[in-house]
């Protein structure tokens, strides 16, 4: 089944996609920006605009992982918050860039861009297929009970030649625990001063506190808590705890790892060097939760550093949590 929408290019279908039902539009980028929601079994809570624009979060507006705005504000944020990828590819003696999804190379190759959701409304996925280049690069959004907000990375080879890609992918604009809607709103560049990104080098996993709890009162308060984000599928890369760095990597200058950022908006990424056999895929994925006190967050290294599963354990509560879903609507 297919239908047109108000562009002439943009076409709605319906797909499978590893035997779930997703429905597709094609060419979404030749529409103007829309605002959609993605559905959970659990607390979660996220919007998303069609330019890759978001916000989310847990329980409420309080707990949230990235800022809580209205949708013209979450819609215009869409280069600075959420998800950001750019690709260095070695084509012969030269070095070309690529920057999936971002409005900065648009004219510079051929591509298409398509959107997925799933017929259950708790998964979403962006695609953009470079003609020029041969490969195609897919987010998708996911919700765990247990581990959170999942968004899994796929890069896909199109060709019949071996590529060497280095890339920096991850999330921007992260919020650690303590930053309520009304201070976002009203004091963000006072919030942004109090914000502190930890690496913890043995596991990979980014910690996002505060240094101290904003509060009127001329009294010291502890942040007890954080938001945590880690990655899983890659080999060794390198971390980046801000988006200080990303024009470096556009112009070809080289990256130094950060493994404690103060006073500046969170973010995690990571750098890796790749080579990607002919029509193959790489696959990686990043898991961000919110609201998280020590005990859970050393439990979360601790798997992280022993568990070899933890990617299956992953799909496996977000296989449950759509399950789930079917169940609440039936009911």
């Amino acid at each position: 089944m297919s239908e047109t929408l108000q562009s002439p290019s943009a076409l709605l279908e319906t797909v499978v996609i590893q035997g779930e039902t997703f429905f597709k539009i094609s060419n979404f980028n030749e529409m103007r920006s829309f605002f959609m929601s993605v559905v959970s079994d659990s607390n979660h809570w996220m919007f998303i605009a069609s330019n890759g624009g978001i916000s989310a979060g847990r329980k409420n507006s309080e707990f949230a992982l990235f800022p809580y705005y209205t949708d013209d504000k979450i819609t215009e944020s869409a280069e600075i918050t959420g998800s950001k990828t750019i690709f260095q590819i070695q084509i012969n003696d030269e070095v070309v860039v690529w920057e999936p999804f971002s409005i900065r190379f648009e004219t510079k190759f051929s591509t298409s861009r398509n959107l997925y959701k799933n017929e259950f409304g708790n998964k979403i996925i962006f695609e953009e297929i470079n003609h020029d280049l041969g490969l195609s690069f897919s987010n998708e959004w996911n919700s765990s009970s247990l581990y959170g907000f999942i968004k899994k990375s796929k890069l896909r080879n199109l060709t019949n030649s071996r590529k060497q890609i280095t890339f920096v992918d991850g999330l921007q604009n992260l919020l650690p625990y303590g930053i309520g809607s009304d201070l976002q709103n009203k004091s963000s560049n006072l919030g942004d001063a109090y914000k502190r990104t930890e690496l913890d080098q043995d596991s990979g996993m980014g910690i996002l506190a505060l240094s101290a709890i904003i509060v009127d009162k001329a009294e010291p308060s502890e942040a007890l808590k954080a938001n945590s984000i880690f990655s899983l599928g890659l080999e060794n890369p390198r971390y980046l705890l801000s988006s200080l760095q990303l024009q470096n990597f556009r112009s070809g200058k080289e990256l130094h790892q950060e493994t404690d950022i103060k006073g500046e908006k969170g973010a995690y990424f990571v750098i890796q060097d790749i080579e990607i056999e002919a029509n193959s895929e790489k696959n990686w994925s990043f898991v961000a939760n919110v609201n998280q006190d020590h005990s859970v967050i050393f439990e979360l290294i601790n798997q992280i550093k022993t568990e070899a599963d933890l990617s299956k354990k992953n799909q496996a509560d977000i296989d449950q949590g759509t399950q789930n879903l079917i169940n609440l609507v039936a009911a």
